[in-house]
């Protein structure tokens, strides 16, 4: 029913707008009997209740309850204003049936609101201001029969941005025509300043942050649990919301991207409470309207999540593994990784593996702003398998691998002899994750590689028997398609993967990991249905840093909220994995 009625709600938004007058009708005869005034007020009003029907169509689909209470109070004023200016009952029936439903049906929109900011507020403005000056000039060329002369695009365009602060313009009407239009434009006026101030003055709802206490209680969970899953450590981004398990001993860490309420990896804790994590992150995300998906999450955890839920799953990648004691640099299959890491260990290159705790505070302090200088994007990349941090105090045990290079007599880089960086969050006791890798761009090309080869040659100094290495998104279709005897299917499939890696580092990151010959562990993707892929798919885009909405981090900052029971508390930005070459 939600559906239904937020379509209508777009329908008849869409007729208080461009709905033409009926002339001829008779309710255009009764209309005439009253003042001009009135029948501006009611063009205004049915302009206006249009536009705001629309921006309100969207909430209700998604059973939000502010949405409803603005949707009925407008309803209204929309059916009157049908019956005064467009002169039609049947606009005026509708409108109020569409009323009726939604107070027949008013329980099911019980949704709470989302998280919100300031920004929105900026870009209401913006978007307002532009539909209100489209929207202008269609009202202003409404009426040609009542125009005085010719006016030009430029006169009228400028009669429209002088309408919308209440002021008169260059063109000139008749037969009355100049107080509907007025009236009109300033209505569009005050919608865009109403909605701005509104937007820009309500209480804030921030999305909310990690608390000290959630992180201790997951570090807690990690400390006796983190083995199971190598996104573990991943759940202490700071800009992910956590729900804990009634028992406490299992949680869900989340961010709400566009509507999508987006997790990552497996939940952490025990298995057996995994279920009653999963229930309370469910029950949020229906309490919000929430679209619920979890992204990256192993075997084990996508069955659990599809037998809890009845959600779908779809693979949709592996993650590179590398055993420490299987890894060796001879044979025919590493020639190419040997021959590289020789070559750049001739060409002066050193290399440094230290647990982040065995650092001293100006070399992570060095470290941390090389990391930053050297990004690639402008925004931070990464979300399921990033951190977003390093050398954070309670990251102690993370590993840190440096390349240096000494530089000729006064030729010394910003950041002395520090040319590439490898930063590993831990996995369990005896394992680790690779989380960032950055480089100095005049650096020799493949600084990546020599510093993966350390780290898994120091690694059984550092207790470590796992490294989980990049992500490959369809992988398995990348290799099947280009085997001999594969069908046109797969190999045109494989050819679109190959095409969208010009901008997702698809096949490259694949290449990349099966130079050190890992194993491989499938990851799944868990939805509802098949239609909420493509925005679960643009939410994750967002959410890893390939696709930004966000206006200017200080239109974007909030105070902390209080805790709630079972909620949801969001976790930092980081450093995707995309950035292999």
């Amino acid at each position: 029913m939600p559906t239904v009625v937020g379509t209508a709600c777009t329908l008849i938004g869409l007729m208080d707008i461009v709905f033409p007058r009926l002339r001829h009708s008779r309710v255009h005869a009764l209309a005439e009997l009253l003042p001009g005034a009135v029948s501006s007020l009611a063009a205004a009003a049915s302009i206006v209740v249009g536009l705001l029907l629309l921006m309100l169509a969207h909430g209700l689909k998604r059973r939000k309850r502010r949405a409803w209470v603005a949707a009925v109070a407008l309803l209204p004023v929309g059916a009157a204003a049908q019956l005064l200016y467009r002169h039609s009952v049947i606009g005026m029936v509708l409108s109020l049936v569409l009323m009726g439903v939604l107070l027949r049906y008013r329980a099911e929109f019980a949704a709470l609101p989302d998280p919100r900011s300031r920004w929105r507020a900026l870009a209401n403005f913006v978007v307002m201001g532009a539909v209100s000056v489209t929207v202008g000039l269609l009202i202003v060329r409404s009426h040609p029969d009542a125009i005085e002369g010719s006016p030009s695009l430029s006169e009228q365009l400028e009669h429209v941005l002088w309408g919308l602060f209440g002021f008169e313009g260059p063109v000139a009407y008749r037969h009355g025509a100049d107080y509907t239009v007025g009236y009109s434009l300033g209505a569009l006026g005050l919608l865009t300043v109403a909605t701005t101030a509104y937007l820009a003055f309500r209480p804030e709802h921030p999305a909310a942050r990690l608390t000290p206490g959630d992180e201790e209680r997951l570090r807690e969970l990690l400390a006796t649990h983190g083995r199971r899953d190598s996104l573990g450590h991943f759940a202490l981004r700071r800009d992910k919301a956590v729900v804990f398990s009634p028992s406490g001993k299992a949680a869900v860490c989340y961010r709400v991207v566009s509507g999508v309420m987006l997790a990552s990896g497996d939940p952490v804790g025990d298995v057996e409470a995994w279920p009653g994590a999963i229930a309370c992150f469910m029950e949020e995300a229906r309490a919000h309207s929430w679209t619920p998906a979890v992204m990256g999450c192993s075997e084990t955890g996508g069955e659990v999540w599809t037998r809890e839920t009845g959600l779908d799953a779809l693979e949709l990648g592996d993650e590179a593994i590398v055993d420490v004691a299987d890894f060796t640099l001879s044979g025919r299959a590493m020639r190419n990784v040997r021959q590289m890491v020789k070559r750049i260990e001739r060409a002066g290159y050193q290399t440094r593996v230290r647990r982040a705790a065995d650092l001293g505070p100006e070399e992570l302090e060095a470290i941390r702003r090389a990391a930053a200088d050297w990004r690639g994007t402008d925004t931070e990349r990464g979300f399921s398998m990033a951190l977003g941090r390093i050398g954070d105090p309670a990251d102690g045990d993370a590993v840190i691998a440096t390349a240096h290079k000494a530089a000729d007599e006064g030729a010394e880089g910003p950041y002395g002899d520090l040319k590439a960086v490898l930063h590993f969050v831990p996995w369990g006791r005896d394992g680790m994750s690779l989380e960032l890798m950055r480089r100095d761009r005049s650096a020799d090309p493949g600084m990546n590689e020599l510093l993966i080869v350390a780290a898994l040659q120091a690694a059984p100094e550092l207790g470590v028997e796992r490294v989980s290495l990049n992500f490959a998104m369809f992988r398995s279709a990348l290799a099947r398609g280009e085997k001999l005897g594969a069908g046109p299917v797969l190999r045109g499939w494989r050819a679109l993967l190959v095409f969208l890696s010009r901008w997702f580092q698809i096949e490259s990151l694949y290449k990349f990991n099966a130079k050190f010959q890992p194993r491989w562990e499938p990851r799944f993707v868990v939805f509802r249905n098949t239609r909420d892929l493509p925005r679960i798919g643009l939410a994750a885009m967002q959410a890893e840093g390939f696709v930004s909405l966000a206006l200017p981090r200080l239109l974007r900052r909030g105070p902390r909220p209080e805790p709630r029971p079972c909620a949801h508390r969001q976790l930092a930005d980081g450093q995707g994995l995309q950035q292999a070459a």
